[in-house]
């Protein structure tokens, strides 16, 4: 097991719940004797603190462990950023679902302790990078843990595109937009669109069509090595988007080519020892308990 003695602290802003929770911390932290360093944003939500403050890729390259004190949304982030510097992430929830940050802020000091002692789980969740090519020429690329979703922007409107797998051609469609998810993701834009729930140690993609109008269009699961690429018809008229976790978005034209495919770098997810994906579903999906038979 790997030991963890210098920690940063990344917090989601404008949050007094997130601030409480990041004070705790810091202070179980230094009191255990370890290295705190403070994210550039996160440590002007904590004045006074007079620790050590980096930015976000200089964290990653000085750190041991990151730990994200947030929803989901803010360890997306959190994820996007610190990939290629390899450094593991540990998820606190104060968000809503809290799919990905998982030790509850009630129990953060003996959940955090745990960790620190060597009993947790390190799982390798893959990450999907894009890039837009205009008259082929690049023109901007993004990168997610959760999903790729092209959509018509603030319209409401039906946009068509073609899209390829592996250089084969699939189809032709007209549709409000297309979900390109990993396994981490499928539990969260893509199940509302009618996913299916992948397990996160599964190497696939799944594509989820957004109300296509079609009713024999569904989502289709491939291998995590795809090369997936959608080509925007030339029929739509004006730009369309493609979102990266909901959080960066980048402009398509009409005959843009937009290229998917997995990222070289691989998160390093963190998790305490009782961490049950099947027990986070029941919980958070609201499934049914087993019975009770008398």
């Amino acid at each position: 097991m790997e030991q963890f003695r210098n920690i940063g602290l990344i917090g989601r802003l404008e949050s007094p719940r997130v601030v409480e929770t990041l004070d705790q911390l810091k202070s179980f932290l230094l009191a255990r004797g370890c290295r705190v360093i403070l994210e550039e944003s996160t440590a002007a939500e904590l004045p006074g603190h007079g620790l050590q403050v980096a930015s976000m890729r200089l964290l990653g390259e000085m750190c041991d462990l990151a730990v994200v004190v947030g929803g989901d949304g803010s360890l997306l982030g959190a994820a996007r950023a610190l990939v290629r510097q390899k450094v593991p992430i540990l998820g606190v929830n104060r968000g809503r679902l809290g799919f990905l940050t998982d030790i509850s802020p009630d129990e953060v000091c003996d959940g955090v302790a745990g960790v620190l002692d060597g009993e947790y789980i390190m799982e390798s969740r893959f990450l999907l990078d894009t890039h837009i090519q205009r008259a082929g020429e690049p023109h901007g690329s993004g990168r997610a843990l959760n999903d790729v979703v092209l959509h018509p922007g603030k319209a409401t409107r039906m946009i068509e595109f073609e899209l390829f797998i592996e250089g084969q051609f699939v189809y032709s469609q007209r549709s409000d937009g297309l979900i390109v998810a990993t396994p981490t993701g499928s539990t969260a834009y893509a199940l509302s669109a009618g996913g299916p729930i992948m397990h996160p140690a599964l190497d696939a993609i799944v594509l989820v069509p957004m109300f296509a109008h079609t009713l024999s269009s569904r989502p289709i699961v491939v291998s995590g090595s795809s090369e997936i690429k959608i080509v925007v018809s030339t029929e739509n008229h004006s730009s369309l988007q493609i979102s990266c976790d909901g959080q960066d978005h980048l402009t398509v034209m009409p005959g843009d080519a937009i290229y998917i495919h997995k990222c070289p770098h691989k998160l390093r997810l963190v998790h305490p020892l009782a961490h049950n994906f099947y027990e986070i579903c029941r919980t958070k999906l609201d499934w049914g308990n087993r019975l009770e038979l008398t």
